[in-house]
């Protein structure tokens, strides 16, 4: 049974893997399940055994590109003098990997067309999205900002950076707009900081 659970790991890990790759460098349209399959010297039926469509390999590896991309945002952010300058750090590493390369086209081109808004959000709360209540309950907390209900401030930041995120995803020119996103963004994190 333990051979079988690996085997069965390590074909999932192989399909993701390629999947990620053709979908970051050629977008979800231009990939096939056929495609899919050969990068992972896989056999097509065994990427159906695994996944049954092709958006399911997709929300798969998005699931996957976000979990890699908070990590990458948490050591970004870790460096900060404090929770509201890492929240400022970590929205500005969220644009620069989402204005690029494979992060970009699955995190901001692909993801909202193939997910849908509902389920986009819904992934992204479990990762990147899921982090901004923690670090205002934490800058109220360390009496950087004024304590208030965190709910309807981390809702409404995040808002504000969502759209932010999906204006991006419709513009030629993400890197720039996500620039300007994040500047944006300090000046209304930087807002609510108290001042003695």
């Amino acid at each position: 049974m333990a051979k079988q659970a690996e085997r069965r790991a390590a074909t999932t890990e192989a399909i993701l893997t390629a999947a990620r790759h053709l979908f970051g460098s050629h977008g979800f349209a231009a990939t096939t399940m056929d495609g899919i399959a050969e990068a992972a010297s896989v056999a097509k039926g065994a990427v159906y055994h695994h996944f049954k469509t092709k958006e399911a390999v997709f929300e798969a590896v998005f699931d996957q590109v976000s979990r890699d991309l908070v990590a990458e945002i948490d050591r970004t952010a870790r460096s900060e003098k404090d929770v509201l300058a890492a929240m400022v750090a970590g929205t500005q590493h969220y644009f620069a990997a989402t204005a690029k390369g494979p992060t970009g086209q699955i995190i901001l081109r692909d993801g909202p067309a193939v997910l849908g808004w509902e389920r986009w959000r819904e992934i992204d709360a479990k990762h990147f999205g899921g982090k901004l209540p923690r670090a205002i309950a934490a800058a109220m907390e360390a009496g950087l900002i004024a304590r208030q209900p965190v709910e309807p401030l981390a809702r409404l930041l995040l808002g504000a950076v969502t759209e932010a995120a999906v204006a991006c995803a419709g513009r030629a020119d993400i890197a720039r707009a996500g620039a300007e996103y994040a500047r944006a963004f300090k000046s209304l994190v930087e807002a609510l900081r108290l001042r003695s």
